[in-house]
């Protein structure tokens, strides 16, 4: 069985790639592919399924149409939390007693080695005093791989090109050397204390949900390697406090799949997206969506970011990507230099821009005596 936090995300990644390696392999006799559910079942009767971990609890029930569940790998795992991977342990646990022989489980994590503060890093990593130039461990009941874009042979020398010639020294580290990584300039900070005037932390605020009268909705386009980020939020003036409580993500999503998906969650409400997409506004528009352009300013990327710093922000602990997005959000540095830079890095930052986007009108500075509009871009 095939995972990822989001069960949508699943068709573009692990789906499409193994049917096109089937295809690839001129082997599509052998096997039957269905699209919904997404399962791909062999003539010999076993299946690859695949599941989203939205509801982890779901995944208990699964039962494949032949045998017994033996392999779970989870695409993308930095994206879940340890909680769910604890409870996918539990699930491969014990031994179907009609089998006649012992069975080996086993669950595999694929990922990118971003932060050294990430559970996987503890839970798998720590205690065996793991070195970044390593490639291979192995003990009872684990075995670490790893490698980087150097041992992937399907890569083009464009790919490898772009990774090599990545300045920021975190992107670096972690995606072009397969490193662990480090951040030194983090533009959120952790809101640790009820004394701190800002800062960002993960909090289950559903009671309040319902009391929410300040609603805004953000929209950052994107279709095939950038993916498209909205998030619904409530933006509380008197306590410099936002409350993000919402969060949608996809990839290679059809104009009206958007609208069908946003429809039900801002109802007549008006959603601020990307100026820089005037067709997918316009797509948006035709199909009922009360959409706008987020207006343009000088420097705004910096000051949005500033006047979200300013803020008591508080994110709903099922928002994942929202929240990697706070965690990672870093000012650039210089690969060459090691200097930090006040340029942001433009990663990691789908969901920021588009929260930006939906406060635009709510963000306004002191310039000459009076009071000035700042629009986000």
């Amino acid at each position: 069985m095939f995972c990822r936090q989001v069960a949508r995300t699943l068709r573009g990644s692990c789906y499409n790639e193994i049917v096109k390696t089937i295809q690839e392999w001129k082997i599509e006799d052998r096997f039957r592919i269905t699209k919904s559910p997404m399962e791909i079942t062999c003539d010999n009767g076993y299946q690859i399924t695949f599941q989203g971990l939205d509801d982890v609890e779901k995944v208990k029930s699964i039962t494949p149409a032949k045998g017994i569940l033996t392999d779970i790998v989870i695409e993308e795992a930095t994206e879940t939390a340890v909680d769910t991977y604890k409870q996918l342990e539990r699930r491969m646990r014990g031994v179907d007693i009609a089998q006649a022989e012992q069975v080996t489980k086993r669950i595999t994590l694929l990922f990118n080695p971003i932060l050294r503060s990430s559970w996987i890093y503890k839970e798998f990593f720590a205690d065996i005093n793991w070195q970044d130039d390593q490639t291979f461990y192995q003990r009872q009941g684990l075995t670490i791989q790893h490698a980087t874009h150097k041992d992937n042979m399907f890569l083009t020398q464009e790919d490898r090109d772009v990774l090599e010639n990545e300045t920021d020294q975190y992107y670096y580290d972690v995606y072009t050397l397969g490193k662990w990584g480090t951040l030194e300039a983090l533009i959120f900070k952790p809101l640790m204390t009820e004394e701190q005037s800002s800062g960002w932390k993960v909090l289950d605020f559903t009671d309040q949900i319902p009391s929410f009268d300040n609603i805004r909705h953000g929209l950052d386009f994107g279709f095939a390697t950038d993916p498209l980020a909205y998030n619904g939020m409530h933006y509380d003036k008197r306590r410099s406090s936002l409350y993000i409580f919402r969060e949608f993500r996809a990839i290679e999503m059809s104009d009206l799949e958007l609208s069908e998906n946003l429809k039900p969650v801002i109802g007549d409400g008006i959603i601020t997206c990307d100026s820089a997409e005037p067709k997918s506004i316009k797509a948006l528009k035709e199909h009922g969506i009360n959409a706008r352009g987020a207006k343009k300013g000088p420097d705004s990327v910096r000051f949005g970011i500033k006047w979200l710093r300013s803020l008591k922000i508080f994110i709903m602990p099922e928002l994942i990507h929202t929240r990697q997005e706070f965690e990672l959000y870093h000012w650039k540095k210089n690969r060459a230099t090691g200097e930090i830079t006040t340029n942001p890095s433009d990663k990691n930052n789908h969901h920021i821009d588009d929260i930006r986007y939906a406060n635009e009108q709510d963000m306004a500075h002191r310039e000459g005596g009076g009071m000035h509009s700042i629009k986000g871009i």
